[in-house]
């Protein structure tokens, strides 16, 4: 079992509470501990421009609106076959927090 595995986060928290937790929840990890995820299909990529822990507030919220325009304009996506093979030749290390089923990953610069 990967030990990058949290608890479900209550999506009824309040505002302070939720934040709190997903910032307790995130980790730095590299990519050969997210390519378990990865082939699961769960890994989404989140742009840098974006707060990691904004984006899983939208996603633990449930709020389709915010994901939707992010998917929209590309900031936030499926990690795909060729961001796999990149990261895995960078030995690229993440941002990372799962929001079940979903693992969010920002790559670090």
């Amino acid at each position: 079992m990967n030990s990058f595995e949290p608890d479900l986060i209550n999506p009824d928290l309040s505002d302070e509470e939720l934040l709190q937790r997903l910032n307790g929840e995130t980790a730095q990890l590299p990519w050969k501990e997210l390519e378990s995820h990865f082939a699961r299909g769960v890994v989404v990529r989140v742009d840098s421009e974006l707060d990691l822990i904004d984006v899983a507030v939208s996603f633990t919220r449930d709020d389709r609106d915010s994901v939707e325009t992010l998917m929209s304009e590309g900031k936030i996506a499926r990690a795909t076959d060729d961001d796999a093979m990149r990261w895995s030749e960078q030995q690229s290390t993440f941002w990372a927090i799962v929001v079940a089923p979903w693992v969010l990953i920002q790559e670090l610069k």
